[in-house]
C-alpha cells in the first residue's frame, strides 16, 4: 500500500512540474501605437524568449477584444506567438 501511495505522489508532483514548465512566459513592453481597424498594435518590447527574438519595437497582430483594452503608453505584459504565419499578441496579464 506504502508503494502505491509513493508512486502516485511521485507522478502526481512530475505532472504538476512538468505543466509549470510549460507556463507561458509574459514578456515587458510599452504600447507605442494601436492600429484597431487594422487589427495592428505596434509594441517596444523586451526580448522575446519563446519567439526567440531581441528586444526590439515591432508590429503585432491582435484580436479586437485584447486591441480594446490598449492604449499608446500602456506599460503591458504579453505573450506573442506565430498564427498563420504572423505575430500575434495572445494574452495580457
Amino acid at each position: 500500500m506504502n508503494i502505491l501511495k509513493t508512486v502516485t505522489m511521485t507522478t502526481l508532483a512530475l505532472t504538476l512540474g512538468t505543466t509549470v514548465a510549460f507556463a507561458e512566459t509574459f514578456t515587458k513592453g510599452v504600447v507605442k501605437k494601436v492600429d484597431a481597424p487594422a487589427g495592428k498594435v505596434t509594441i517596444i518590447h523586451e526580448e522575446l524568449v519563446s519567439l526567440d527574438m531581441p528586444a526590439m519595437t515591432m508590429v503585432f497582430r491582435a484580436d479586437a477584444e485584447l486591441i480594446a483594452k490598449l492604449a499608446e503608453g500602456d506599460e503591458i505584459e504579453f505573450t506573442a506567438d506565430r498564427v498563420e504565419g504572423k505575430l500575434k499578441v495572445t494574452a495580457l496579464k
